[in-house]
Parts: structure tokens; C-alpha cells; sequence
């Protein structure tokens, strides 16, 4: 580990030498000249086997509705409901971690942080609902924590949503399908030239399949606006804006359903549901100079607002009223970061370094009570958060040889954690304020290309921060460090139009682990953990119209006293097969495959696995109008009709009719073949 250590900080001085030796180079007087923009199209180098950009092209074929289905398209990641109704955060999965709503993967939206920490109903939050899937240029996609860039939640792996600058047609889209399903989508570029300016609008409504009805009504809105002021520069500014609400069914118990209480889409508390409100605006900037150097400033702000009405257990605390809970979020976050990369030849070696520093403050109002129907009935926690992190990083990249390329970097993390208590009548009154830092080098080496293959040996340690009310308490772990390993290739053995393969073994150790209890809804800290695991990967054109997408994963997940980790899936696949007629059709078969995963920590319960088919048929009509063209589409969902689960529990809890407390699977059905169908005018 010193040595590790001591050759990152080895490339870091390399890298401010170099950049300090460069601008040394740069001719005090030399003018600036005005270039015209040029577009140039290639792939961009990654750091590791496993990590990847996903197209829009394959994004649009995933079905309407759910925005975390397009993580699907990223080996190993599976996004499943959590409460019978559509409104709130999905469960991810990804590398052997079952991230409850996104505390071991870090979601960014344009380099925003979508993960919110200390939130009301679980850290690092994350709701994919306002992303406007047709939106999205595409996914950049990292394993692991091998990006000095990347910070908090980055344990198991960074997603970024990339939004377009502009779109070269617009877009008015109507779709309808089973379960009063409705979605509405307008998307256009009202101006393409100097100013490159984008806005999209969607409406979208459902009641769902279950018993009572969803009435999810989900509203967004996008603006975007892009320009270059010097010719050299590049300026963006987004703002986004959601609301939506809607009622739950939430986790049924097993029993309810096997003695015949409730069908598998019926609920014990029909009252469950939400609200939530979201507002963010997003600012970049970038200037390049005229010795291959590059300043950027990134600003953020969000204004958020969720009011969450579950029930877990039913009737085991209170045998009268029901243990329905309500919890509150407000919020205002805003942050950014600022920085400097700079290209150059140290030695004769092509270099590129970067340094930055990244802030981020969240001022947060969260509360826990009871509730019956909807109906607040007692306050649990009241309490005012203020958590702030400042994160000063450098990263080097340095190809000594053509087949050898070195990237690594440093990154220091300081987090302060300012809690003050709002209910002086409340059992529970966490208060404090404390700090915390750590540092966290990444290294990665890339060799290759030998029979258009590239070997990836990487190591990177990252961090998840922990909710400030139970940092604050005696014996709180502030930021659970992790330690990840890597190994893997990537080969494209026809060529670069054909086939990408890889290949990749992993580790990841991570110091504290966050377990849901389901006893309170929330999650507490359990000890240290290893997870162990390969996956591989195949995507790219097989022959002619043909492309294929698939991935299968294995995954070893304990803590390191041997118990098993609840709800770490073991085995996951995913397979597209998709044809792309010259016609303008398009269509696609896919399957999804979630194995069996202990739910408790002695393995005694176990949830069932699971695979389901989707197909979706696109179709551009060759006819053109005289203000634009026509297409047609549909989506099946769950094409066999199979029965299966998505978020899946054990835990103890209790119905009105019985004595006592019993341990049940509590789950939420996924849903029954689906049809939707729509056309979309592109003018």
C-alpha cells in the first residue's frame, strides 16, 4: 500500500511540474486566435475494463415511463421499484451491493450530484424521476472508485447522465397504453446556430397495475442553453424542473398473499404514497488556451422538497392506529468546482494533468414522525442539518510507450457535519457538530493495444459519507472508506464497427456497511465487508442489421465474519438482441435476470430469482409530410407474462388479525405484461 501511495505522489508532482514548466513555455505577448468550431468524433480512452458510454441509440429503446430502466444497458446494474408505486427512488443493484436508493453508487445528471445526503428516507437518495430519458445524449458509466474526480457514493461505481446541447429535429410524442397509462412529450431546438438552445416537456400518468390505483402523475420540464463567447470558450446553462405525486401499495408480506388476505397486487396500508418537488439549475464553463491548457468552472443549485407516507410493519408497534411513518425532506444544495488541465511532452512523454477543487453544501431539514392515513400523529426526529465537503484533487495521465499508459491521481476528502435538534419532546434529539478527511489515491495502467486488446491492471480507494444524524451520536463512522481492485481487457477482435468484449475481476472492501431494518425503515451501520466478483460483457454489430448487448455477473458478497450481506444478488444478466432494418425499423428483444439473494444475514431466507422478456418495435413510416415525419412504436413489458418481485425483504411485522409479530418476506410484485403504444411527429 506505501508503495502505492508513494508512486501516485511521485505522478503528482510530475503533473504540477509539468504544467508549471509549460506555462513557463508560453510567449507573453502570443496572440489569441479565434478558431471555428470542429466537431470531431471518437471514443474517448477509459481507465478500466469496466468502465463504458452508453448511447442514446439504445436508451430510446428501453420502455416509457421509468427512467432507472435505462441503467439496465450497464453491466451488472438492475434498478427495481421499492414500494408498489412508481413516484419515488428505485433500489439499485450493482456489484454485489444492493445500494437501497443509491448510497453505494454515485448518480450525476451534467456532473450535478443527484445523491442526497442525510436524506429523510435513506443516504444518498437518489429519484431518477425528473431525467427526461429522450434527453440524454448519453450514460458515462465507472466501476469501482477509480476516477480522482468522482467522490462520495463512488463505492461500487459513478453513473452521469450527459444531456444534448441541441437536437436536429423536434420531437411531439404521444403515448397510451394499459392501466390508464398516459405519457406526453414535446422536444425541440428553438435555436441550432451560434446559440444552441434545447427544451423538452414531459407529462406522464399512471394508476398501475395494483388494486388501488397509482394516480402517479409525474411532470418535467428542461431548458438548456449553450454558446461560445470567444470562439475558445464554451458556456451551458440547465435548469430542470419536476413535480410529481402519487399513492403506494408498498412491501406486501408473503403470508397476506398465500393465505388469501390479498392478491399479489393488493395492499395492507392502501394510505402509502408521496409528493416531491425538485428544481436545479446546472452552469458550466470551459476555456481552452493556445498552449493546450484548459480552465473550467462548474456551479450547481437545487431546491428540493419530498413528503414520503410508508408502512412497514403494519400493526407490531401500535396495535390500534398502525405504524404508519411519515417522512419530510427540505432542502437547498448547491456546489461546484473549478479547475485546470493542461496538455504537454514532460521528457518527451505526452502528458496531461489536471487539478481541481470541488465544494458542495447541503442545508437540510429532515423529520421522521408517525401518521395514520396520512394523518400526522407524533414526531419521531425534527432536525436542522447543515453538511459540507470541500475536495481538492489532482489527476495524471502519461503514455511513456505506445502500448503503456499510467492514469492516477489524489483526492482529499473534508466533510464537516453540523446538526442541531428541532423537538425538545422527541425520544430521539441527535445533536452535534464534528469533521472528518481522508485521502484517496487511484491508480490505474493500461496496456495495449496487442490482437486489438487492452489489458487494465486498477486500484482506487473511495468513500461513502453517512447520514450527519448518526455521525454526530458517540461511536459514528463519518465516511466509510473503501478499498477497490481491478483487473480486466476489453478487445474488439473485428475491428472497431464489430463486436466489444470484456472481461473484468474485481474487489471491493469496504469499511462500514449500511443494512435496512426493516423494524424502523431505515438503515444502521454493521461492520466491515468483502465483495468479490467477475463480470463480462459483449456489445457491438454480429452481422448486417444485427447488434447485441449482454452481460452476465458473479458476485461473492460477506461480511468479513463470514454472515452473508442481505439482498446482495449473487448472479445478474442481462441480453438485447436488436435488428435495425434498412426500412426504418427497429426492434428489440431483451431479458433481465436477477438471481437469488439471501435476506437475511444466516442465508436461512432467500428471495426467488427471476427473469423477464420486454420487446419493443419501432417504426420510422417512410412517408414524408410536408412539416416533418412520422413514427410508430410500442413497448411489451414482461412479454411472458412471469410472475416476479422486485425490491424484496425479511423482516418481522404484524397484521391486524394476529397475536403477535411474525418474520415474513415482504415484497413488491412486479408488474404483469404491459402494452404501450404511441407516435411521435419529428419535425
Amino acid at each position: 500500500m506505501d508503495r502505492t501511495r508513494a508512486l501516485i505522489v511521485v505522478l503528482a508532482v510530475t503533473v504540477v511540474l509539468g504544467m508549471w514548466e509549460s506555462a513557463q513555455a508560453q510567449e507573453p505577448d502570443e496572440p489569441e486566435l479565434e478558431v471555428p468550431e470542429v466537431a470531431v468524433i471518437g471514443e474517448k480512452p477509459v481507465a478500466a475494463s469496466s468502465q463504458q458510454f452508453i448511447p442514446d441509440k439504445e436508451i430510446v429503446l428501453q420502455p416509457q415511463g421509468r427512467p432507472a430502466q435505462v441503467l439496465r444497458l450497464i453491466p451488472g446494474m438492475l434498478a427495481v421499484e421499492h414500494s408498489g408505486g412508481a413516484g419515488k427512488a428505485d433500489q439499485y443493484f450493482l456489484r454485489g451491493f444492493d445500494a437501497d436508493h443509491g448510497t453505494d453508487v454515485a448518480f450525476f445528471s451534467d456532473g450535478m450530484p443527484i445523491n442526497l445526503r442525510t436524506h429523510a428516507h435513506g443516504q444518498g437518495y437518489s429519484d431518477l424521476n425528473f431525467i427526461i430519458p429522450e434527453t440524454i445524449e448519453g450514460i458515462d458509466a465507472a466501476k469501482g472508485a477509480y476516477l480522482p474526480e468522482i467522490g462520495d457514493f463512488a463505492t461500487a461505481g459513478s453513473i452521469n447522465f450527459r444531456t444534448r446541447q441541441v437536437v436536429q429535429e423536434g420531437v411531439a410524442q404521444a403515448t397510451g397504453g394499459q392501466f390508464d397509462t398516459q405519457r406526453y412529450l414535446l422536444m425541440f431546438s428553438p435555436t441550432k446556430g451560434k446559440v444552441k438552445t434545447l427544451f423538452a416537456a414531459e407529462n406522464y400518468y399512471t394508476n398501475g397495475p395494483f388494486d388501488h390505483d397509482n394516480r402517479y402523475l409525474r411532470t418535467n420540464v428542461l431548458g438548456k442553453l449553450t454558446t461560445s463567447f470567444t470562439g475558445r470558450d464554451e458556456f451551458s446553462l440547465k435548469t430542470t424542473f419536476e413535480k410529481a405525486k402519487w399513492n403506494a401499495s408498498g412491501e406486501i408480506p408473503l403470508r397476506a398473499v398465500s393465505d388469501g388476505l390479498i392478491d399479489r397486487f393488493g395492499a395492507i396500508d392502501p394510505t402509502e404514497g408521496g409528493s416531491t418537488l425538485r428544481t436545479t439549475g446546472v452552469m458550466h464553463y470551459h476555456y481552452d488556451t493556445t498552449t493546450n491548457g484548459q480552465f473550467f468552472a462548474n456551479a450547481y443549485g437545487q431546491y428540493y422538497r419530498l413528503d414520503l407516507f410508508t408502512d412497514f410493519t403494519f400493526f407490531l408497534n401500535n396495535p390500534v392506529d398502525g405504524d404508519g411513518i411519515k417522512q419530510s425532506d427540505r432542502r437547498v444544495m448547491s456546489g461546484g468546482e473549478v479547475g485546470y488541465k493542461q496538455r504537454w511532452e514532460f521528457f518527451g512523454i505526452p502528458t496531461v494533468g489536471t487539478v481541481g477543487m470541488q465544494a458542495r453544501v447541503d442545508d437540510i431539514h429532515p423529520r421522521l414522525g408517525t401518521q395514520t392515513k396520512r394523518t400526522s400523529t407524533g414526531t419521531i426526529t425534527d432536525s436542522h442539518v447543515l453538511e459540507a465537503s470541500y475536495a481538492p484533487y489532482i489527476k495524471g495521465e502519461a503514455q511513456p510507450a505506445s502500448w503503456i499508459r499510467f492514469v492516477g491521481g489524489l483526492r482529499w476528502e473534508t466533510f464537516t457535519f453540523n446538526v442541531r435538534n428541532l423537538c425538545t419532546t422527541c425520544a430521539l434529539q441527535p445533536a452535534g457538530r464534528t469533521s472528518s478527511g481522508m485521502l484517496l489515491p487511484k491508480m490505474s495502467m493500461i496496456l495495449g493495444p496487442w490482437a486489438k486488446t487492452e489489458f487494465f491492471v486498477n486500484y482506487g480507494e473511495g468513500f461513502h459519507s453517512n447520514d450527519a444524524r448518526s455521525v454526530v451520536q458517540v461511536g459514528g463512522v463519518p465516511l466509510a472508506r473503501s478499498r477497490s481492485y481491478e483487473v480486466g481487457l476489453r478487445s474488439r477482435p473485428w475491428g472497431p464497427e464489430g463486436l466489444e468484449m470484456t472481461l473484468t475481476a474485481w474487489r471491493i472492501d469496504l469499511q462500514s456497511e449500511l443494512v435496512f431494518s426493516g423494524d424502523e425503515g431505515t438503515t444502521e451501520i454493521n461492520g466491515p465487508s468483502r465483495r468479490q466478483g467477475f463480470e463480462v460483457a459483449a456489445r457491438g454489430q454480429i452481422w448486417g442489421p444485427l447488434y447485441v448487448n449482454g452481460s452476465f455477473t458473479w458476485t461473492q458478497a460477506k461480511f468479513r465474519n463470514g454472515d452473508a450481506i442481505p439482498l446482495a444478488p449473487e448472479f445478474t444478466a442481462y441480453g438485447a438482441a436488436i435488428l435495425r432494418w434498412p426500412e426504418g425499423m427497429t426492434s428489440q428483444l431483451q431479458a433481465t435476470y436477477l438471481g437469488v439473494r439471501p435476506l437475511v444475514e444466516d442465508r436461512s431466507i432467500k428471495s426467488p430469482s427471476w427473469i423477464v422478456f420486454d420487446w419493443t418495435q419501432r417504426y420510422r413510416l417512410p412517408i414524408k409530410l410536408p412539416y416533418g415525419q412520422v413514427e410508430a412504436f410500442y413497448f411489451i413489458q414482461n412479454l411472458f407474462n412471469t410472475d416476479w418481485e422486485q425490491a424484496t425483504f425479511a423482516f418481522e411485522s404484524r397484521l391486524k388479525t394476529e397475536p403477535a409479530g411474525v418474520t415474513d418476506i415482504h415484497f413488491v410484485p412486479g408488474n404483469p405484461r404491459t402494452f404501450m403504444g404511441g407516435v411521435a411527429w419529428h419535425f
